[in-house]
Order: structure tokens, then sequence, then C-alpha cells
């Protein structure tokens, strides 16, 4: 590749991160979340306890985040976790199965009166029905 190859490569790569959703991100240790800055002036911040692969990791790993060529990624090396900021910003903070078993762990432990008073009254039916072994089916 010749100078002028590479120079004109740079200066796409500048072009499509500029063009990208994505001009900047860092993270914000005093409140735990991560800043990421739009090419539409917009700020979106999140607390990296909600996102995959960040929750318990060190400020030193969270601050260092790079922004995908494309504008698109976040990415942690020191952690090799990765987010996709489309999907951050309709709330999706991880794979699949991640959200699901995050977000089934938060709604096991809910608490409200219609939940205490439902677990009230089937522990007065003798409490959650056993499942059939064979059959896979609920009895006593």
């Amino acid at each position: 590749m010749t100078e002028a190859e590479l120079e004109r490569a740079a200066a796409r790569t500048r072009e499509e991160r500029e063009a990208g959703p994505v001009l900047s991100a860092r993270y914000d240790r005093r409140r735990r979340r991560v800043v990421v800055r739009l090419n539409t002036g917009i700020e979106v911040t999140f607390p990296v306890a909600l996102a995959e692969g960040l929750a318990g990791a060190s400020p030193g790993d969270l601050a260092e985040i790079e922004v995908s060529p494309t504008g698109l990624g976040l990415h942690w090396p020191r952690l090799d976790a990765d987010l996709y900021v489309p999907a951050v910003l309709r709330g999706v903070l991880g794979s699949r199965s991640w959200m699901a078993a995050h977000l089934g762990a938060a709604g096991g432990k809910a608490r409200s009166p219609a939940k205490a008073a439902a677990a009230r009254k089937n522990g007065r039916k003798g409490g959650r029905p056993r499942r059939d072994r064979v059959a896979g089916e609920t009895g006593r």
C-alpha cells in the first residue's frame, strides 16, 4: 500500500465514524454509568450493573471503551465485552439468554401486595402442585 492509499483509507474511516451514530463513549465513575454521545447531540447513559459483561468490573476496566469503526458498537477490551448501540437504545443490554435470565431473576424478586396475596392463597391450598415425573403433568 502506498502512503496515498493509507491516507485515503484513514479519511474514509474518519468519514464513516463521523456518519455513525456514536461519536464517543466514556465511563462516569461517580454515577457508575456509561455515557454515549450520539451524532445528533444526544447523550444516552445506562448503569453498568444492567449490562452483560460490565457488572462488577473495576472502574479501570470500564474506563477503556472503544467505539467500533462503524459507530454502531461499544467494546471493552479488558473485559472482552461488546454492546450493539442500536440494541442499547431499545433497552437490550445483553444477549437474549442473558436478558431472559436477568429479567427473570428480577421478576422473581418482585414484591407486591397482589403477589403476596396470591402466595398466601396458594399456600392455603397446600402450595405449588407437584409435577408428575413421568408425564410432566401436575397433580398430588
